[in-house]
């Protein structure tokens, strides 16, 4: 994003300047806009030391001056400030026990924003009187601006008492400081109607419905007819497989909801509620769940990846799942049920050699699922 403003900024350059944090190895140069990298999804020393020079930087603007600001998913991890009170590491712990709860990332953005320096709003009140422009890649169900990288620039609608049911039904541990700054209200965030939001403005410029409708055009060119289940589906990957796994078999044998040749399309964000030792994101449990789901079916295959090419902490994008991709991993030794069961989903695909693998892409639109639904082979038996 920052490469692309420099490529499209007509006026001078010498008033160009900025610092964007992003991920280890997703860099790219730049001639105006320092790159700075630091630890996603837990954040680290270096974006604490970025989100402080950030808001070192919008302190003591005037009207006069433009805050453009740059989002997508990831925000919430590289831009680390701890509220006051609270330390980086009890910042990382409480991070990552809501990545293995289960929670949704609304649910996990709902807590980070009330433990911080800098999210919910607060970027923007520090940027005042400035004007602030967000453009924002959406990665996050329903394209809600609050939640894409924990809504920095824009008012917040959750409360301290959101994030303290969150904290308690999924038992995460607070530190002391940030459990009495919950309770006696004094985390809020800024609301809607704030003076400090008067001169923001904010526009979601890519999002996962464009992305599947992209699929969906691309599905067509090659004869395929594509269904768009939704932009938005959460929920624990597994279960998640299990449904859209039904919807598959039932279009291969009854051409219901729609006939072969075609193609099922989803996006949105999945959960995983880790219970054993394996390694894998949600993409790679979505597929190891309906490869259980599917048990070898012929004419079906799957994709399942995250558009920022890491599939939760890994170096893979997701896998693929293909008609024999049971038998082969049972004859690598695999039980795919005792496999999900851990969580070790990345173990099977590597082994038989089925992970993708792209590197960094430099967008992140959440997830991008896609069961493919082939023709039978005999025309007179087709669906």
């Amino acid at each position: 994003m920052a490469h692309a403003v420099e490529d499209h900024w007509r006026g001078d350059p010498a008033k160009l300047s900025g610092l964007v944090v992003t991920r280890y190895g997703h860099g790219v140069p730049t001639r105006h806009i320092e790159v700075v990298e630091a630890s996603h999804p837990a954040p680290d020393a270096a974006g604490q030391q970025a989100a402080a020079r950030i808001l070192d930087a919008v302190k003591g603007l005037t009207a006069d001056d433009l805050v453009l600001v740059l989002l997508s998913g990831g925000g919430s991890a590289l831009l680390a400030a701890p509220m006051a009170g609270i330390t980086l590491e009890q910042k990382r712990a409480v991070t990552k026990a809501l990545l293995a709860c289960g929670a949704s990332i609304g649910e996990i953005n709902c807590v980070r924003k009330h433990l911080s320096a800098i999210k919910g709003g607060r970027l923007a009140l520090a940027a005042a009187p400035a004007r602030v422009l967000t453009l924002a890649i959406s990665d996050v169900p329903g394209d809600d601006l609050s939640t894409i990288a924990s809504g920095p620039t824009v008012p917040d609608p959750t409360t301290c008492a959101d994030a303290l049911e969150i904290v308690g039904r999924y038992a995460i541990e607070l530190p002391a400081a940030a459990r009495e700054a919950l309770l006696a209200g004094s985390g809020e965030t800024p609301k809607a109607g704030h003076a400090g939001f008067s001169r923001c403005e904010s526009h979601v410029i890519a999002t996962a419905q464009g992305a599947l409708a992209a699929a969906a055009d691309l599905a067509r060119a090659r004869g395929f007819v594509p269904l768009v289940l939704g932009d938005a589906i959460e929920g624990e990957a597994r279960e998640a497989a299990r449904v859209l796994g039904g919807i598959a078999l039932s279009a291969a044998a009854h051409g219901v909801p729609l006939a072969a040749p075609c193609v099922l399309l989803s996006g949105g964000e999945t959960t995983v509620t880790v219970r054993g030792k394996g390694r894998g994101g949600r993409n790679a449990e979505f597929l190891l769940g309906l490869a259980i789901a599917l048990d070898g079916q012929a004419r079906l295959s799957a994709i399942a990846c995250d558009t920022d090419g890491i599939d939760g902490s890994e170096d893979n994008a997701g896998a693929l799942l293909l008609p024999d991709t049971p038998a082969r991993a049972a004859a690598a030794g695999f039980d795919l049920r005792a496999r999900l069961n851990e969580n070790d989903a990345y173990s099977v695909f590597e082994a038989i050699g089925d992970l993708v693998i792209t590197g960094p892409t430099r967008t992140n639109v959440n997830d991008f699922r896609a069961i493919l639904i082939e023709p039978m082979n005999d025309p007179a038996k087709a669906v």
